[in-house]
């Protein structure tokens, strides 16, 4: 049966235009009910049982379907992923709804659908002949659906009457709105809230704490105080912004202080790019990435980035006094030439909400069910929530969602979604650390793992038609020790004519991984393979990363090969690039590599091949460096394990070897040169690498540093830089030298990826290279796969596809990829300070030698190189006399009592865990030399204290 839909639309022009669409009915849409026999339904198909299973219910204790309207699904999300609620209609009309208005929860539901052990069922009452209805005249969207919702119930209660079943089942309407509920029951439905439902289930008390807190706003308003001012709606939000009254951007919440917060406004114009929000009505119920709507303040209320540490311990909500206090403390401190624009937020735009790890504060009052969640990340406010579980719960790593933050409450509610463990637990930290930085890290879904080759898997005739066979040549990979997932492999010969060969052979990810498939879809999400101290997050099941596409010793490979050749100078003479078959004669890590260079009996071909990658490698890296390009440091840490307890007995600063330095100089000069090639040939949608040079000011803490030790660093070019570093030492401070280079890593930019036709600067600043890419690791990074199909392209090895040439998807591709590194990078460093505590919790107090980094107004920032571990000494404590410090920008210094401390000064320090706060356990330091008087007695406190 075909019926038309009609509707309005207005034009970018602003006129308004009639849009007439047809809309197919059908009578063969099936119920989904296994018991049905009227309904064809398909073999395979998600099915709801014939005898539903699940909780029982006290409101109806017959066999029974939910079916649950828009809004139970868009807020009770937790509560339908929960095993014990099985059997579910979910409804076309309600996807729909829930595809425009939440992206994470339609994408929540349609996995929750595809399992099949929840029995949900998707029917399409839009499309079915006795389910679809028009919408009339006069009645909203809204009510429309609304109404279908209930029609589609009633379908469903008369169509179920005809199995033959025992027990007739029943269809309940979840609900929370109240008109539709009592519509529902006038029209014969069995209609409850999902509220009352869950209230009702007979063996699942806990489920109600999942409950999401969903109530009328307007209503709370008049029991309580009004703390913050109403929010405009969106329209007047959108006018506002679009006249320029409201400046629209992301609010990004001070870590270390809960009443500051700064607003990065969207637009090309520098002028007011950063706005400053202080104080709790200013930040009206923003909660960190929300995107908001902000008014600039006047300029004689403008305020300076505070410079004091305020952390919300309250567990009282009317301390109004407490709250004053704390934001006089703010202007107190206000420094006047350090005035910033300043404004309130007037409305939110989008909630960027997601679920929140951290712990219960349990309330003080007995019997209590109301407790305060305090998130583990300290830019999160803390979350009212509602449970019984509060004794269980005390000491467990939970996971709370918001639900909302009414006018008068000075915290948003939310609801307990999931207890994750105990705190301290090595698992429940890892696990913690995964979800608060995004890290994606489930199983990999049946739907992905079925595009993996099957096995055994072994190379045929065909593959061979569009590969050359490298098989004969010498190649071998360097890796670090215990690396199964080896994308990489090198080889050199000499040449008839006296040249030499060389050649990078890189795992060919992109055959196994196909364009628009699951597996590609997952590997695109992800980014990046994430390494933590002792677990690796993958990028691509296990089956590829540490074995088809990892370039094992001994096994034929597929590959895609860089060979040059070159002079003995290193300048190379011919490039050329193939798609592969190898099989590497051996893999080596760095030491075993050093080992067969330095030695003087070994001859064969591995270690001759070796060497001359060696030679070559010095030029080159002579060659890039007298180009400019940067030899920076940062401490980087390895753990050694215990074997049994998995708990870390040693720490160390990681050796960089010469082979260290082998391979990365012919993988830069593979990245160098496939740029080059890809941007040849798709100069609009080449995916490149660039590294922006920082802004000047950014290198004045290095300079300032610099000059406290009589010497001079030039930051005008990266050359300059480099030359300077070079020249900058101390006969009697050799370590002075790593420390400049660790001090001017933290002055650089964060390099990025982008799409060539977006972008003009295409330069790494760092590697002082015109072009660069990602090409060398396919196996845990997502843009060297689209480089690998880029380059098979332009070789003509490989077909293209349309999103490969479509510069801004590869545009939107390449924000997630910087997104997932970065937050990968944060999460590789969050497992070793993790790890660094469970160190020295094993290892008791220690005291050691260390170099001040940085000098601040009340502490000094002082690295420990036989650990490369950063920590804090500060010279004020809680409940102690405060002593006289004079800070001193210029040098800089700081002077304590009558002891002066400058920047990269050797001093000895104390180190123990502070497990005082479970929650945020930390290293904590002491001086211990030079002695100043009022410390010296702090850190001897500290010290009994432990004993």
């Amino acid at each position: 049966m075909l019926t038309s839909r009609t509707f309005l639309k207005r034009t970018r022009a602003g006129a308004v235009m009639k849009v007439v669409r047809e809309h197919y009915l059908r009578e063969d849409i099936a119920c989904g009910a296994a018991a049905c026999e009227q309904c064809g339904q398909q073999p395979g198909e998600p099915r709801l049982e014939a005898q539903p299973s699940g909780a029982a219910s006290s409101l109806c204790p017959a066999p029974h379907y939910l079916l649950p309207d828009t809004n139970v699904l868009l807020h009770q999300i937790d509560i339908l992923e929960d095993p014990v609620i099985r059997n579910v209609i979910v409804l076309q009309t309600v996807l729909q709804e829930v595809r425009k208005r939440s992206a994470p929860v339609y994408k929540r539901i349609r996995d929750v659908i595809a399992d099949p052990e929840k029995h949900f069922y998707s029917f399409t009452n839009e499309h079915h002949r006795e389910t679809y209805i028009e919408q009339e005249q006069g009645e909203t969207s809204n009510d429309r659906n609304d109404k279908a919702i209930r029609v589609a119930a009633k379908w469903y209660d008369e169509h179920l009457k005809k199995i033959n079943n025992e027990e007739i089942i029943q269809v309940i309407l979840l609900t929370n709105d109240r008109n539709n509920k009592e519509k529902a029951v006038e029209e014969g439905l069995t209609a409850y809230t999902c509220e009352e439902y869950i209230k009702s289930l007979i063996a699942n008390p806990d489920l109600v704490d999942r409950l999401a807190c969903v109530s009328d706003e307007g209503k709370e308003i008049e029991s309580g105080r009004i703390i913050f001012p109403e929010h405009l709606p969106l329209s007047k939000l959108q006018q506002g912004i679009k006249s320029g009254i409201y400046f629209q951007g992301t609010f990004r919440a001070n870590r270390d202080n809960y009443l500051e917060a700064t607003v990065w406004v969207y637009g090309d114009a520098e002028e007011n790019k950063e706005i400053i929000i202080q104080g709790l009505k200013n930040l009206n119920r923003a909660v960190h990435e929300d995107l908001v709507a902000v008014e600039l303040l006047a300029k004689d209320q403008w305020v300076a980035p505070s410079s004091v540490v305020l952390q919300d311990e309250g567990q009282n909500e009317d301390d109004d006094e407490n709250e004053e206090e704390k934001e006089n403390t703010l202007k107190s401190s206000v420094n006047k030439n350090m005035l910033r624009p300043s404004g309130r937020v007037v409305g939110i735009i989008k909630r960027n909400w997601r679920p929140f790890c951290g712990m219960l504060s349990k309330s003080q009052i007995k019997e209590a069910r109301r407790h305060l969640f305090t998130p583990a990340d300290r830019r999160i406010p803390r979350i009212r929530i509602e449970t019984r579980q509060a004794s269980t719960l005390e000491g467990q790593r939970i996971i709370v969602a918001i639900d909302g933050w009414p006018r008068n409450s000075r915290y948003p509610n939310g609801h307990f979604v999931k207890n994750l463990g105990t705190a301290g637990d090595k698992e429940t930290e890892t696990e913690v650390l995964l979800l608060e930085h995004d890290v994606p890290h489930q199983a990999f879904s049946q739907a992905v793992l079925s595009f993996l080759p099957k096995m055994p898997w072994s190379i045929t005739e065909e593959d061979m038609k569009f590969r050359e066979d490298l098989r004969y040549l010498c190649v071998c990979s360097v890796d670090p020790p215990g690396c199964t997932d080896i994308d990489d492999a090198l080889h050199c010969r000499e040449l008839e004519n006296g040249n030499l060969e060389v050649g990078v052979h890189i795992a060919d990810v992109s055959h196994f991984i196909r364009p628009g498939n699951a597996l590609d879809q997952e590997s695109a999400k992800r980014g990046t393979t994430v390494y933590l101290c002792e677990k690796r997050i993958d990028m691509v099941p296990e089956l590829l990363s540490s074995n088809l596409c990892s370039l094992r010793s001994n096994v034929d490979r597929f590959a895609f090969s860089c060979i040059w050749e070159m002079n003995h100078n290193a300048e190379i003479l011919k490039t050329r690039f193939t798609k592969s078959v190898i099989n590497s004669k051996a893999s080596l890590t760095y030491a075993e590599a050093q080992m067969r260079i330095d030695s003087a009996s070994m001859q064969d071909d591995i270690t001759t091949s070796l060497r001359g990658l060696n030679k070559l490698a010095k030029v080159l890296k002579k060659r890039r460096i007298d180009n400019g390009a940067l030899t920076l440091s940062s401490p980087e840490v390895r753990f050694h394990i215990d074997s049994e307890t998995h708990d870390p007995i040693d720490l160390q600063t990681k050796e960089l070897k010469e082979t260290n330095s082998l391979v990365e100089e012919f993988m830069l000069l593979a990245n160098v040169s496939v740029a080059k090639k890809i941007h040849e040939e798709f100069s609009e949608y080449a995916l490149l690498r660039k590294h922006p040079a920082p802004p000047p000011s950014n290198y004045d803490i290095l300079v300032k540093a610099a000059k406290s030790k009589n010497l001079e660093i030039k930051t005008d070019s990266a050359k300059a830089l480099a030359d300077t570093l070079d020249k900058a030492e101390s006969p009697d401070f050799p370590y002075l030298n790593t420390l400049l280079r660790i001090l001017a890593t933290r002055c650089m930019m964060q390099a990025v990826y982008f799409c060539s036709g977006m972008d003009n600067d295409f330069h790494h600043y760092g590697l002082a290279s015109p072009i660069y890419t990602h090409f060398t690791s396919p196996i845990r990074r997502y843009a060297d796969i689209i480089v690998h199909r880029l380059l098979a392209v332009a070789i003509e090895a490989d077909s293209t596809y349309p999103e490969l040439t479509d510069k801004h998807k590869l545009a939107d591709l390449c924000k997630n990829l910087n997104y997932r590194h970065k937050m990968a990078q944060y999460a590789q460093r969050a497992s070793v300070a993790f790890h660094t505590q469970l160190f020295f919790k094993n290892k008791g107090v220690v005291n050691e030698e260390a170099y001040i980094l940085f000098v601040r107004k009340n502490a000094i920032v002082v690295l420990i190189p036989k650990y490369g571990l950063e920590g804090t000494v500060f010279f004020e404590e809680k409940d102690k006399p405060k002593p006289n410090l004079n800070y001193n920008d210029e040098v800089p210094s700081l002077t304590v009592e009558n002891t002066t401390f400058y920047t990269f000064d050797k001093v000895k320090v104390n180190i123990m865990l502070d497990a005082s706060n479970v929650q945020h356990q930390k290293i904590r330091m002491a001086l211990v030399e030079p002695k100043v008087r009022h410390r010296l007695y702090n850190a001897k406190q500290h010290i009994i204290q432990l004993s």
